[in-house]
């Protein structure tokens, strides 16, 4: 650029000012620029440089968790769930991923005008049952009503407090060379679920979220020893964006059996329909679990009375940052996250 189109007499177009693209999710590539280049550098603590779902801190009787998380899906009702189970479970299993029980919950409401009160009421129910099914309590919250297109029917965002109850923080500076890697169940259920309820698309086999709390899997992982040294759910960006995440923060290497990812086939043939990879495809109740290799079968085993838990590869000594998956023939591939994600608005 020369200095006469640099001067004042040429400021930048309307169309050269960057800006937010609808496009790119929470997923992809450009979301994690925009927390790791503007977001983190203005609210730098060491909370927040834990790099995880939720800050883990001190408190009175050993360390609490805290996190929040906004719900902007679409459809509202979708099959396996609604906006209200999907945002209490969305705090529940970000207090999960830090090893604490939830405990107490906040809510905030944004209604656009016009939203019918039956659909609220339903929402609250759904919100009520979710919070009691793992024994936390909505305690606080916030409503406000926006004017009639506005505010796209009802927005949600819970916040959560849950008590620490793993010996050790479960944060991904505690992975370890070694270490297996663990997932939780099949992938890629909700993100289906929530393009053929908007697409008004049926199955032969009826396909639902995977909406669903995960605390229960890791109380029970605690309460039999399993040394947790991190824990993911796999939201937005789906196990992707799970893998690939842990890799950068700890700068080593995951090493990824893609025979052991679980995909039912309804998911598989709706996701070679579409063109979309199912590792991308977003979670609500399925999460990966880094914990020490000798500890691997017992933990699959009791992970594996929850859902279809699998050990699906191991973090490599590599200092590369890199996930690698191996495929049955031999060949390998680095995985990447894509630019943007592949179905917005799904939590």
């Amino acid at each position: 650029m020369s200095g006469d189109q640099a001067g004042l007499n040429c400021p930048l177009s309307d169309t050269d000012i960057p800006r937010i693209q609808m496009a790119h999710g929470g997923g992809g590539r450009m979301m994690q620029d925009l927390i790791r280049d503007i977001i983190m550098p203005a609210f730098r603590n060491p909370l927040l440089e834990q790099n995880h779902d939720g800050a883990i801190f001190p408190g009175g009787e050993g360390d609490l968790a805290f996190t929040t998380d906004g719900h902007v899906v679409q459809p509202l009702f979708f099959p396996g769930g609604d906006i209200g189970t999907l945002a209490i479970n969305g705090a529940v299993n970000d207090l999960a991923m830090c090893g604490a029980e939830p405990w107490q919950i906040a809510v905030s409401l944004i209604l656009e005008e016009g939203f019918p009160i039956n659909d609220l009421r339903t929402v609250i129910a759904s919100m009520a049952a979710a919070a009691a099914a793992v024994g936390a309590r909505v305690v606080t919250g916030d409503t406000k009503v926006v004017e009639r297109g506005k505010g796209d029917g009802l927005f949600v965002t819970t916040s959560g407090i849950g008590r620490v109850r793993t010996p050790a923080r479960p944060l991904p500076e505690a992975v370890q060379p070694g270490d297996a890697i663990l997932l939780s169940g099949d992938i890629g259920r909700h993100g289906i679920a929530i393009m053929a309820a908007r697409a008004g698309l049926s199955f032969d086999r009826p396909l639902e979220s995977d909406c669903a709390p995960l605390w229960p899997t890791v109380a029970a992982l605690i309460e039999h020893g399993i040394d947790l040294h991190c824990l993911r759910d796999l939201t937005r960006g789906g196990l992707t964006a799970g893998l690939v995440e842990i890799a950068e923060a700890i700068q080593l290497a995951l090493e990824v059996e893609t025979a052991a990812i679980p995909v039912s086939e309804p998911v598989r043939n709706a996701c070679e329909l579409f063109g979309l990879d199912p590792m991308h495809v977003a979670n609500e109740g399925r999460f990966i679990a880094y914990v020490p290799a000798n500890q691997a079968q017992e933990a699959v085993a009791i992970m594996h009375r929850f859902g279809g838990a699998r050990a699906i590869g191991r973090v490599s000594e590599d200092q590369t940052g890199a996930v690698v998956l191996k495929s049955p023939y031999g060949s390998s591939r680095r995985l990447r996250l894509p630019n943007g994600e592949q179905l917005p608005r799904i939590c």
